[in-house]
């Protein structure tokens, strides 16, 4: 049966319990989980550490079975009010078939990850229509990684029932590019490249039909960066989609190695080459990603993209306190100014 109507969770409040899952692959160091969760006290929360975080099986926290059956208990635990994870790294793909998806529609909680986690985001939104949030892992509630830029967003985006409003660049000098000029108001979905692609002929393929399409990507070559979209344009989810919205990738740039043929489009020419010719609106270079700054944002929420002035907004709330429904603003430009309208549902 597919489920339409969207499925929100509740505000963050000061002494909730946040319980923390790695479905991926473990901590380099211990001592990393330990930090993150001292700052997590820090800021008026208690953490709540699942069975796998301290797992190691290679380069996976635990079997996929132990992983798995993590989240589900997270999710089912009437004590837990969001769940956040370690890290990305690898292995959360692996983990999909065993997740209950009927347990996770029935206790909606924020879900907070990205990178290698952004399948499960995507795995959730389509399973269960719940509203989950690319944000970062434990790994990065530090104070050397968890800057005013991050801490900011991450607490607009999970603590307040507001629209958490513009993506703002981290600085006036953080460049922005318009690849494709336009306005488009619809749904933002996505994640890393990598992991989308990997939905791709999966009973979790990602929907980009009158959306938003956000991705990212890390240490990747142009010229795979080519072949991502190659793959994604093939599929026919290029050209469905309302907008792109491409942030910050880091060290995408070609290796000393040589794989055997002319390295010589940039990132920036290959982004050009496959979105301009869509005729959509598109953006590249807003910090959402693997950068220092990171803004935290629903996905599945809409969001607003004015590629003309090279902005993005988040219009729709994330999170709602019990029994509220949904709240959403109105992003008007008027006099070369936005003006943001918030509006509130009657009880």
């Amino acid at each position: 049966m597919k489920i339409r109507e969207k499925v929100k969770p509740k505000v963050l409040r000061l002494g909730d319990t946040v319980g923390i899952v790695a479905p991926a692959s473990p901590l380099y160091n211990k001592s990393d989980l330990v930090r993150g969760a001292e700052t997590l006290e820090q800021m008026g929360y208690k953490p709540l550490f699942g069975k796998t975080v301290y797992k190691r099986r290679e380069y996976l926290a635990g079997t996929d079975q132990e992983r798995a059956a993590d989240i589900n208990a997270m999710f089912a635990n009437k004590k837990v009010d969001a769940i956040f994870v370690t890290q990305g790294g690898y292995g959360s793909a692996r983990i999909l078939k065993y997740l209950d998806f009927s347990v996770i529609r029935k206790n909606p909680k924020i879900f907070m990850g990205f990178s290698d986690i952004s399948i499960l985001h995507l795995a959730i939104q389509k399973k269960t229509r719940l509203v989950t949030f690319h944000g970062p892992g434990m790994a990065g509630f530090n104070d050397t990684e968890l800057t005013d830029y991050r801490k900011e967003y991450l607490l607009k985006a999970l603590t307040t029932v507001v629209p958490i409003g513009e993506i703002r660049p981290t600085s006036p000098r953080q460049y922005i590019h318009s690849i494709y000029p336009g306005q488009v108001e619809a749904e933002i979905v996505g994640g890393n490249l990598s992991l989308i692609c990997s939905t791709l002929g999966t009973p979790w393929e990602i929907d980009t039909k009158g959306k938003i399409l956000f991705f990212e990507e890390i240490d990747t070559e142009p010229w795979m960066i080519d072949h991502l979209l190659t793959h994604l344009n093939n599929a026919g989810k290029l050209d469905e989609l309302a907008g792109v919205v491409v942030g910050e990738c880091i060290n995408c740039i070609p290796y000393s190695h040589h794989p055997g043929f002319p390295v010589t489009f940039s990132l920036e020419d290959i982004l050009t080459e496959f979105l301009e010719p869509l005729k959509k609106p598109a953006i590249y270079g807003l910090p959402m990603g693997h950068s220092k700054d990171m803004a935290t944002f629903p996905l599945g929420c809409r969001a607003f993209l004015d590629a003309d002035e090279k902005k993005l907004f988040i219009t729709e709330n994330g999170v709602i306190e019990q029994n509220q429904t949904i709240v959403a603003s109105l992003i008007l430009k008027r006099r070369g100014r936005y003006v943001r309208i918030t509006i509130f549902p009657f009880f």
